[in-house]
């Protein structure tokens, strides 16, 4: 999982748009109580705080669930569970425009996700600021209020029943990226604070509209480069997916570059090398995805090179392996010379075809899970068809959800694998006699918090069992992230020495 998710060791505050999802909520809950080891009474508030879970989870009782892991985050946290934290992890915060023209008059509504249990004998208060951070600040720093956007009176007091609207003129703040933070106040009591993150764009219609335009002329796959930021944003506003997927400044920016070369019916990747940012368009989701990939200064379509495509953790997204891990894995790509791909797996929490959790019988979560493992393969074929990729040494790796994925869908597709590199993951044992004519590559932490390495104890023995090509690194003291990046190199190493690609039956 993604080291940013893991590092949330507390009740967070009351955010928004698009919340952090069940199954993040879960691992989560998992992981604090796995470092917390909770004993006596608050075992027990624990214990019995999992009991209620899993009935609401029986039940698709979505944001009982959240009010739940709230309440056991704060516990585990060993901070008071008072009706105000409970009232406060009630809130949410939304729009239907996250990225804003200035030029417009722009709003969002304060609601709830469940009903709290705290008495409220008269209307509430409410208090907008808009804050930005300073740049090069630590998280832990205050971010500094930019404009005051009103105090009201009469707000409420059921927000799911009637959320309350703000409107707010945003003609003099300059572009950026802002976060707009809603305390609300019974009398001098203040019950919670809401927080949304938005993004403010001048000229962002007309861009769109340019971007629009050109695609209508472009053939695939220039028209999904063009497209992406105008489907992820209405994904973004739709409350489909989370601003932090994408890069508002950054992605628009990339995407009219590409407007000359798209005019001119040329194509814009021609030549180009280094680390790039290319999309698609994902036919049964009807979106347009994105992928890094990574092209060797020394490229050329004469000579095939070998292809390494990467499954990031949960709640991390394609660009973790680029520019998290130390940035270890591009400079090794380079330096090997390898392509590297990183797909999304079309959500945060995709899950590459596994069910890892969150509520049953979920028809969304089933979509989301098939859709992940389909971007994962077309990002594959995607590839393939713009850079000259050796066929016999085809390679599949992953962290944490993506150590998962990657021995879930070799057992699906054994056949277009070479070899395997997973870190901090589990599979199935049933499926090592499918996988067994893959060499592997695995590492874990035997002290990893979020996955116990039990699931590659088994795993590999199961995989051993069958005559299975396996080099196994378990790193005493290691925990869930720091096994990943200095075993990178060795890794390389391995595939290395595996290049032609093994015969496996499908």
């Amino acid at each position: 999982m993604a080291v940013a998710l893991l590092a949330l060791t507390v009740a967070p505050r009351a955010s928004a748009q698009a919340p952090i999802g069940i199954l993040s909520l879960g691992v989560r809950h998992s992981t604090l109580k796995n470092t917390a080891r909770p004993m006596g009474e608050l075992k027990s508030l624990v214990d019995s705080l999992d009991v209620q879970i899993a009935a609401a989870a029986k039940l698709g009782r979505t944001s009982e669930i959240r009010r739940l892991y709230a309440h056991a985050a704060t516990v585990l946290a060993r901070r008071p569970w008072t009706p105000e934290a409970e009232f406060a992890s009630s809130l949410i915060s939304r729009t239907d425009r996250q990225v804003a023209d200035p030029a417009r008059r722009w709003s969002m509504r304060v609601e709830q996700i469940y009903a709290p249990t705290i008495q409220l004998d008269r209307p509430l208060v409410a208090r907008a600021t808009l804050r930005q951070r300073a740049a090069g600040s630590p998280p832990s720093e205050p971010m500094a209020v930019v404009k005051q956007l009103g105090a009201f009176d009469g707000v409420p007091r059921d927000l799911r029943d009637t959320p309350f609207t703000l409107e707010a003129d945003l003609h003099d703040v300059v572009d950026g990226s802002y976060v707009v933070a809603v305390e609300l106040l019974d009398s001098a009591r203040t019950l919670g604070t809401t927080t949304l993150s938005i993004v403010v764009r001048t000229g962002l219609e007309a861009s769109i509209a340019r971007l629009e335009a050109a695609a209508a002329k472009a053939p695939e796959p220039v028209r999904s480069d063009l497209l992406f930021p105008v489907d992820r944003l209405r994904n973004v506003n739709l409350n489909r997916i989370a601003l932090g997927t994408f890069n508002p400044a950054r992605d628009f920016a990339a995407a009219e570059s590409l407007l000359v070369a798209a005019n001119a019916r040329k194509d814009p990747w021609s030549g180009r090398t280094g680390d790039l940012k290319q999309h698609y368009l994902l036919e049964a989701a009807a979106e347009v995805m994105p992928y890094r990939v990574y092209v060797p200064k020394g490229y050329t379509p004469a000579k095939p090179l070998p292809l390494i495509i990467a499954l990031h953790g949960l709640g991390a997204t394609e660009d973790s392996f680029f520019d998290q891990y130390g940035r270890r894995l591009p400079a090794l790509a380079e330096e090997r010379g390898y392509i590297l791909a990183a797909p999304l797996g079309y959500r945060v929490d995709g899950g590459y075809g596994v069910a890892l959790g969150g509520p049953s019988g979920d028809p969304a979560a089933s979509r989301a899970r098939a859709l992940s493992e389909q971007d994962v393969m077309q990002v594959l074929q995607s590839v393939r068809s713009r850079y000259k990729v050796d066929d016999r040494r085809v390679y599949l790796m992953g962290h944490s959800m993506g150590a998962i994925g990657t021995w879930a869908i070799a057992a699906k597709t054994p056949s277009q694998w070479t070899a395997l590199g997973v870190f901090s993951g589990f599979g199935l044992a049933s499926t090592a006699k499918t996988i067994g004519g893959i060499p592997q590559f695995v590492v874990h932490g035997d002290a990893d918090p979020t996955v116990p390495v039990g699931g590659s104890r088994v795993m590999v023995a199961a995989l051993k069992s069958v005559g299975a090509d396996v080099q196994y690194l378990e790193v005493p003291g290691g925990d869930h992230s720091n096994v990943v990046e200095p075993n990178f190199a060795a890794m390389f190493d391995f595939f290395d020495r595996h290049a032609t690609r093994p015969i496996v039956k499908p």
